[in-house]
């Protein structure tokens, strides 16, 4: 494999673009979104926003949002949410605050995707929620919403934002409170939007009845998308990269707090803020890594980023322990199993916990035909894998990167020539 000298800009953030997206809809004037992702899951945001009735332009270098207000239109039609956990979950705290009945579907994959999460604070605050036996397909009749403060026993950032949007419908003040602080992308858009946002430790509250005003959102490049090209620059040897105009927002940057424990070469250069977000150029070299572990309060700030930390701690020097992830096991697949199955084909010495993985390296990987399982951040895991593997290896369904990162297959090829 030739070392990895390159500077590469990656996809736009996937959560800060399904964020910009419902928060303009629910705003009054037009907002312009630049650098927006066009990926499968945006896109379903987008249509299924357009269906309420939010006039919405997707030009070549912007998006354009014509807001409604808080108050969108009845749907003549199903919501089809496609494969994204975050279009159902955050549109569904917005579609509590109206006055109609809405119906929301998705694809097979996040038809067997825990929804019952969000059910139990819609209805404390007054909205009916049904579900398929806590999956979807999900119908929400909303309106006249209550304040209340939830207390949750999981952390999560797309439960976390529907409360919040939805108690943008209440009166006063709503609020949020988690075991560790989600990443904080909803709360920061809905006061650059001019909601009222107070934060306290692990506790986010909102005020109701507020008028969003229309602004322009600049999306910075997915930190989780660069995860996957800085672990390749740390693993293939005499490799340098430089990836730009990267989302360096302190909830995200788990990954990189671990690759610094594990002895990696990585400087964060240009730092600026667009938009209330932080964004910097993010350097990375090869180095020796070594082994490192992850316990449960990390793990909300990394949680997309497991599958391929795997990937780094096979070449790295000693035990790597990963614990408290039992959610990756309702992701689009079990991406617990998935990457440890997948991985262990290529040589890998991983063993699989409940809620985590024990992977000892470094060792050798050799390649194999492997199973993405339609889920896209196992098909990218493996692609880097197979950077350091001897042998060809074949990813069995890797068209699956559309979800969230349409470029990668190309910036792959051409890096890696």
């Amino acid at each position: 494999m030739p070392k990895i000298r390159d500077e590469i800009q990656v996809a736009p953030d996937k959560s800060i673009s399904h964020r910009a997206l419902m928060i303009s809809a629910i705003a009054e004037g037009t907002s312009r979104i630049k650098n927006f992702l066009n990926a499968d899951d945006c896109i379903s945001t987008m249509n299924c926003l357009k269906k309420l009735g939010v006039e919405i332009s997707n030009k070549k270098d912007e998006v354009i949002v014509k807001g409604n207000g808080l108050k969108l239109k009845e749907s003549k039609e199903i919501l089809d949410a496609g494969n994204s956990g975050t279009t159902v979950r955050l549109l569904s705290g917005i579609l509590a605050g109206q006055e109609f009945l809405t119906r929301i579907t998705g694809d097979e994959s996040l038809s067997q995707r825990p929804m019952k999460r969000i059910v139990e604070p819609l209805e404390k605050m007054g909205a009916c929620v049904k579900t398929n036996n806590g999956c979807l397909p999900i119908e929400i009749k909303g309106g006249n919403l209550n304040l209340i403060h939830y207390e949750s026993k999981i952390s999560s950032a797309q439960l976390k934002s529907c409360v919040l949007l939805a108690g943008l419908y209440a009166d006063n003040i709503t609020g949020f409170t988690e075991p560790e602080k989600s990443r904080d992308h909803t709360e920061r858009m809905l006061k650059n939007f001019g909601a009222e946002v107070f934060v306290n430790g692990n506790t986010v509250s909102v005020r109701g009845k507020a008028k969003l005003r229309a602004t322009d959102v600049f999306v910075p490049g997915d930190i989780s998308s660069a995860a996957f090209f800085i672990i390749a620059a740390a693993i293939v040897k005499n490799s340098k990269l430089k990836i730009k105009n990267v989302g360096i927002n302190s909830t995200r940057m788990g990954i990189v707090d671990v690759l610094r424990r594990m002895g990696s070469h990585l400087s964060i250069e240009n730092k600026i803020e667009a938009g209330n977000e932080p964004m910097g150029d993010i350097i990375i070299e090869s180095t020796d890594l070594k082994a490192t572990e992850i316990k449960k309060e990390e793990i909300p700030f990394l949680i997309d980023e497991i599958p391929i930390i795997a990937v780094a701690a096979t070449q790295a020097n000693g035990i790597t322990r990963i614990t408290g992830a039992k959610e990756l096991r309702v992701k689009e697949c079990d991406r617990l199993r998935a990457i440890s199955s997948e991985l262990t084909k290529m040589g890998a010495d991983i063993t699989e916990l409940e809620d985590g993985l024990i992977i000892k390296g470094p060792v050798k990987l050799n390649g194999a035909k492997v199973d993405s399982f339609k889920d896209h951040r196992i098909a990218m895991s493996l692609a880097i894998a197979s950077l350091v593997a001897e042998g060809s290896t074949e990813i069995i369904d890797k068209e699956c990167v559309n979800i969230s990162f349409p470029n990668f297959w190309n910036i792959f090829g051409k890096m890696t020539k």
